[in-house]
């Protein structure tokens, strides 16, 4: 990841204008479980010895409901914990007008947490109990733990949809397409997205790209040889 540069203003436009915690989360949570839902469909009805028709109906229709369910729950949990960060902002502000001095000493608390003390830490305790707004965005912080940018529950739910809808489709196209042997193509092509979105994750992470992406392998696989037993004990 590329570093980011410290100049005055670019200090300024970066931190004036944070991004937030981004779709990463979003993304890789859709395309994971997009491409584990689908493939434990398709290995659990493979399994059984039922028909590729079967397969691709079965799997279409958990693209698009399982996907879209996603989407929804995610719609509404990233809603809700903005509207909790609301009522929070609500609660911080009706404190700072009625108990300015105890929400002055939390401030301190706060600031001195933060290495600062002494006359500095009185006098950024002033200057930060007189701005309503600071005041309400460092108690979120540093009391709730709250993020300091709001999340966008639609963006948010879209990312997630079109991650599940792009990843559940590719263990469905060798079934779609008649592929000889469509079971193993499936297998070895769900194989290689688990495997390039554990890699990718690498971007933002610390953690070598082929460990995670033999972790994320890992995790699909197992959910997939699960569904494959499952779906054997049903072959005729």
């Amino acid at each position: 990841m590329k570093d980011h540069g410290h100049s005055q203003s670019e200090v300024e436009k970066r931190i004036g204008a944070p991004p937030g915690r981004g779709y990463l989360r979003d993304l890789v949570y859709g395309g994971i479980d997009g491409s584990v839902t689908t493939f434990a469909i398709v290995a659990g009805v493979a399994g059984a010895g039922l028909s590729p028709m079967i397969i691709v109906a079965l799997g279409l229709a958990n693209v698009l409901a399982d996907g879209f369910s996603m989407a929804a729950g995610n719609y509404s949990g990233t809603k809700a914990e903005l509207d909790h960060a609301r009522r929070l902002r609500g609660v911080e502000k009706r404190h700072l007008r009625e108990h300015p001095e105890g929400e002055r000493r939390e401030i301190k608390e706060i600031l001195r947490l933060k290495g600062l003390e002494g006359e500095v830490l009185e006098a950024a305790a002033d200057a930060i109990a007189a701005n309503e707004e600071a005041a309400i965005q460092l108690m979120l912080e540093g009391e709730y733990g709250l993020a300091g940018v709001d999340p966008h529950p639609m963006r948010a739910a879209v990312a997630t949809f079109l991650a599940f809808l792009v990843a559940g489709l590719i263990p469905l196209l060798p079934f779609v397409f008649s592929v000889l042997d469509a079971f193993t193509w499936s297998a070895a092509m769900t194989g290689v997205v688990f495997f390039v979105i554990g890699a990718s994750k690498s971007f933002w992470s610390p953690e070598p790209w082929w460990r995670s992406g033999f972790e994320t392998l890992a995790i699909g696989g197992a959910a997939a040889a699960i569904a494959f037993g499952v779906g054997s004990l049903f072959h005729p």
